[in-house]
């Protein structure tokens, strides 16, 4: 196991191919997925044939940036995962912070404390200037834990999409942060 960075309470480590089961159930949840599809699940073969490759291509690629696993640190269970990768594929500058959490982990602050570890982790090793983060208008469970982790509101925007959900109407909002500003040598 490949581990990434600990909280106080969570473990983020890479991905594996015995996550599959993992990922299924939590793309399985139609609460879950409810503000992504509509509650429709991820089938087993796109986890195993596109989302699983897609994570192992970018640690491959980016070595620090991409999609993480969430265990809690007490007892191993598997809560999700968490997203911190690049905007762009040429710059490590600006990454996209994500995350998406078993229901039985909502509202435990997990969300919370493992995007500020990722942010934090960004600003003070990874090099990284903005963090951005994007849901639904009507997320606002998403929301709060974007607020919480320091983001703050930048626009709503409407995308076009082939099979919108209930909400798309009201749009989508982007929340972002910039990097401190520090001096060489400077601890943050």
């Amino acid at each position: 196991m490949t581990v990434f960075l600990t909280t106080e309470r969570l473990v983020l480590r890479r991905f594996t191919g015995a996550d599959v089961d993992h990922l299924v159930e939590l793309d399985g949840d139609p609460e879950v997925m409810r503000y992504l599809t509509g509650g429709r699940p991820t089938p087993r073969e796109v986890v195993e044939r596109e989302l699983l490759p897609l994570y192992f291509a970018h640690y491959r690629r980016y070595g620090d940036l991409g999609w993480w696993a969430a265990e809690e640190r007490a007892g191993g269970a598997f809560l999700g995962w968490f997203e911190f990768r690049p905007t762009d594929p040429q710059d490590r500058g600006e990454v996209e912070l994500g995350y998406r959490l078993r229901r039985p982990a909502w509202g435990k602050g997990y969300a919370t404390e493992g995007a500020r570890a990722l942010i934090h982790r960004g600003f003070t090793e990874l090099g990284v200037r903005r963090v951005v983060a994007y849901t639904m208008a009507v997320n606002d469970g998403s929301r709060r834990v974007m607020e919480k982790a320091g983001l703050s509101y930048v626009r709503t925007f409407h995308e076009e999409y082939p099979e919108p959900v209930p909400g798309t109407e009201l749009g989508e909002v982007e929340y972002a942060l910039e990097a401190p500003d520090r001096r060489p040598g400077e601890e943050s």
